[in-house]
């Protein structure tokens, strides 16, 4: 099974509030709280793995059935430790994909391949509208300040949860709480942008509405459609 294990079905670019967040349709977006992989910057580990090991086994090894990768990047995100991650995939699913995600750890910049089309734009627009623009991210803690170097989008942001900094995880909604806490944001007032469905979910729980993102021109339309005054496509 490629991708992260139990993510459910869920439409791309639209707005999603359910259970809780119900409660704030119609309200105003005073705030956008995005992801930062494959939202705001393009995270590819395959790029890492293919100029070393070859198509077959990149392909092989971000299957999470095959080698345990995605519950490996959990596990890290969470808060564990390089070796702890390594020691664990090397116990369930043995020497070789234990091998290669040490390869992969330490080139771990060759997999952020660059920014998400539209989206320094977008943020700049959503800062000169007055809205608040906030990060929340799963990510480990020592490869987080490897992203933060090489994607300048991500320094300005007017402030940030990371998952390994503070040892816990989307779509876990206490992860939720403790960013809206800390950005000073009530959660009716919010929207947070994924490419995730889980973590949409996860968001739902907490109060948030969601996007599950795919589409830069689509997630701006939703966005004016909801009332925030960014400029709209020509």
């Amino acid at each position: 099974m490629k991708g992260w294990p139990g993510e459910p079905q869920m439409d791309y670019d639209v707005l999603v509030a359910e259970g809780p967040a119900a409660q704030a349709v119609g309200r105003p977006v005073e705030h956008v709280i995005f992801d930062f992989g494959n939202v705001l910057i393009y995270w590819e580990p395959g790029a890492v793995l293919v100029p070393r090991y070859g198509e077959d086994t990149a392909e092989a090894f971000l299957d999470n059935d095959v080698s345990g990768f995605y519950d490996a990047n959990d596990m890290m995100d969470a808060g564990a430790t390089h070796e702890e991650a390594i020691a664990w995939m090397r116990a369930t699913h043995g020497d070789r994909w234990a091998d290669i995600l040490t390869y992969y750890l330490a080139n771990f910049q060759d997999s952020l391949v660059g920014p998400v089309p539209g989206a320094r734009v977008l943020v700049d627009d959503l800062k000169a509208a007055g809205v608040g623009v906030w990060g929340l991210s799963n990510w480990e803690r020592t490869l987080y300040p490897i992203a933060e170097e090489q994607c300048a989008i991500l320094r300005g942001l007017d402030d940030k949860v990371v998952s390994g900094y503070v040892g816990m995880r989307k779509p876990h909604r206490d992860i939720y709480e403790l960013a809206l806490g800390r950005f000073g944001v009530d959660a009716a007032s919010a929207v947070f942008i994924d490419d995730k469905a889980m973590n949409i979910v996860g968001a739902n729980e907490a109060g948030i509405r969601g996007i599950r993102f795919r589409d830069p021109r689509r997630l701006r339309e939703l966005l004016i459609s909801m009332g925030v005054a960014i400029p709209a496509l020509r």
